[in-house]
């Protein structure tokens, strides 16, 4: 049955985490993408109000990945760990350009000190992955389609 979609997208705009330490997942996330913030409002996150501020972010960070922009905000509980079997998001993916890019990542991340798993071809949905865990044991998994 197709019916008259009740909005039309035409992209995904941002994905946004919640983080147990945001100075710590804006590390992980500079280094693993190599990028410099679209806005950060890290800095203020201990001051009074900001964490219930949507104008400031709610403390948080944005990275941009390619068109879109992947945010962190600091509200989790400390203490409090990821799981992918509970409501919410499952992984996270973010697309590479090539299976070679991929191979690379894993000699960098070796380098970084940063642990992952194996490159895992998935020859039936067209793709080759490599998973690793970010600071709040968030799957953040690199993808590249064969």
């Amino acid at each position: 049955m197709t019916s008259t979609p009740i909005i039309r997208p035409v992209t995904l705009h941002h994905i946004r985490l919640t983080v147990t330490d945001v100075h710590r997942s804006k590390a992980f996330y500079q280094q693993l993408l190599g990028t410099e913030t679209a806005f950060d409002f890290s800095d203020k996150v201990d001051e009074p109000g900001v964490r219930e501020d949507q104008a400031q972010m709610y403390g948080g960070v944005g990275f941009p990945v390619g068109d879109q922009l992947l945010g962190l905000r600091p509200v989790a509980s400390p203490g409090d760990t990821f799981s992918s079997t509970r409501v919410g998001l499952d992984h996270l993916s973010l697309q590479v350009a090539s299976e070679d890019e991929i191979r690379t990542a894993v000699e960098r991340l070796d380098e970084a000190g940063i642990e992952h798993g194996e490159i895992t071809h998935l020859e039936d949905a067209g793709m080759v992955i490599l998973s690793l865990q970010d600071p709040d044991d968030i799957n953040v998994e690199l993808v590249a389609i064969l």
